[in-house]
Order: structure tokens, then sequence, then C-alpha cells
């Protein structure tokens, strides 16, 4: 891979990361509509933006090559429920001023995808991943025991979004089709919610113009980052990918501790201390794996 795609894949990464970590300022503009209706809102806009871009790219023969696999249907609609599920709890946390815990959901995220490929694919744990799960458990646990209680938004926030993706490693469906099919299995249920459930912002014939471009924006904010993020897999290894997950969680902690100014306590910080070393550690272990494997592979081709 020559070096100006390297390049662009680093610069589309960091877009992508980087509209995942701002997106909380569009849920706050809309923080009047209740969170259910936002993710309805999401679900359906996101839907119509997903068939475009299918059409557009060609994609719609891995659309049907999948619809006509019973079994990558069967997962499919259980990795669409869990990615509403985090669209929602993401959405309320941020509109109930958890940001934070939004933060930290997204900051422990890559290490419980450790622990669950350690869990269900065999993977084997090294010593220094073994060390920064360590942490990152102690971190959450002085916190139980200092705070009174468990940082459920961000442990759930995690979870849905671990085994969110390691249902979607074990599908054999591209990213853009697998979310637009996803996506449909939701659609059906926000419609209904629509017609018969919804509250009066969503009723578009009364909103007013900035309020109704800035819900149908939801299907923008979603596959937006979503494409630079498959653009980049494209150009740049995996590994090297994952060395700018940490940009979302961090503009997220800005955003909450200096702009929203959501409370940072000593327990919340403590936590937040043992899973930054968590994955300082974590980075530093995928960095010299990295290297370790690149080094091999040019020996093996020397």
């Amino acid at each position: 891979m020559n070096d100006k795609a390297v390049k662009s894949g680093v610069l589309f990464a960091i877009a992508a990361y980087t509209m995942w970590g701002i997106a909380p300022m569009y849920f706050k503009l809309i923080g009047q509509v209740p969170a259910m209706e936002i993710l309805m809102h999401r679900i359906i806009w996101s839907v119509l933006v997903l068939v475009l871009l299918v059409a557009v790219t060609g994609k719609i023969n891995k659309v049907n090559q999948a619809i006509l696999n019973p079994k990558v249907m069967q997962i499919l609609l259980i990795s669409g429920l869990l990615l509403a599920a985090n669209w929602f709890i993401f959405i309320w946390a941020i509109n109930n001023n958890h940001l934070l815990d939004a933060s930290l959901g997204y900051y422990i995220n890559p290490l419980l995808n450790v622990f669950l490929g350690r869990l269900f694919l065999g993977e084997r744990l090294r010593r220094m991943q073994k060390v920064a799960v360590g942490l990152a458990l102690s971190g959450v646990a002085y916190f139980i025991v200092s705070y009174g209680q468990l940082p459920w938004v961000a442990l759930a926030l995690a979870g849905t979004f671990g085994i969110y993706g390691l249902l979607r490693k074990q599908v054999a469906v591209d990213s853009l089709p697998g979310l637009l099919i996803e996506s449909v299995f939701l659609l059906p249920p926000a419609i209904v919610y629509w017609i018969w459930f919804a509250g009066e912002y969503s009723n578009m014939l009364t909103n007013d113009l900035p309020l109704n471009i800035t819900l149908i924006c939801a299907g923008i904010v979603t596959t937006a980052p979503l494409l630079c993020f498959t653009a980049a897999a494209k150009r740049i290894m995996f590994s090297t990918l994952g060395f700018f997950q940490y940009i979302g969680p961090s503009l997220m902690f800005v955003l909450a501790a200096a702009v929203y100014g959501e409370p940072l306590d000593n327990s919340k910080l403590v936590m937040f201390a043992f899973v930054w070393l968590a994955l300082g550690l974590f980075s530093y272990d995928s960095l010299r794996q990295y290297q370790k494997v690149k080094k091999a592979l040019k020996q093996a081709q020397a």
C-alpha cells in the first residue's frame, strides 16, 4: 500500500473518531426531544441515507447475499437490537448529563473487546493485556465501593457495543450492507412508535424548520463517521486504526468537563486514572506486538 493511501487512511480515521467524539454536541442541540424519539428519527433517516449509499456504491448484491443467508440475518437481527440499545443509552446519557459516563464506556470498550475475545473466541491474553484488564476492573471496583453504585451507563455502553462488535466479527457481511439490514430490522417498530406513541416534537408539520432539519440530520450523524471509518480501514492496517479510537472518548471527556460542566469528583477521577493507565499499557503492548509482527514479515520476505 502506497504512502498516499496510508496518509489518506490516517485522515479518514481521525475524521471518523472526531465525528464520533463531537456527536454529543448534535444531541445537545435537540435535548428537548425525548431520547426514544431521537432514536426513532436516527433509525428512520439512517435507513434512507444508507439505501442511497448502498445504491451509489453498488453494494446491493451484497445486501441480497446477506438476505438469502438465514444465519446471517439472525445475527444481524440481534446485533441490530444491540445497536439500538447502545444508541438509546448514548442519547439518554448525553441529554441527562452523563456524558462523562459515556466517555468512560468508550474508554473501557477496547479492553472489554480483549476480554470478550478471550471468553468467546479463545484468543489468548498477553501478560500486559491481563494487567490492563485488571487495572480497568480495579478502577470500576474502586468507584463502586467509594461511590456506592455501579457506573451502569458506562458499563451498558461498553457491553452493548462490545457484544455488537463480537457478533459483527463473526458474520460475513460488509459494514455498510450490514448496517442497512440492521437498520431495516429496526424500521417497523420505529414507524409504529412515530405513528402511535411519539410526542409533539415528532410532528414535523408543526415543528419549526431548524428543528426538522436537525432531526433529519440524524441520518448523516450516524452514517458519516461510519463511511470515514470504513474508508480508513481499507487504507491502513486495522491494528493501526485502533490507535485512533481514543480520540472519540477523549473529546467526549473534554466536552463533559470543560463545556457542559459535568461534575468530576474524586471517585470518578480515580476510576478514569485507572482506566487511562490500563489503556496506556494496552496501547504499548499493541504497538510492541505490531512491531514484532511487522519485523517477522520483513524477515520472511527477505
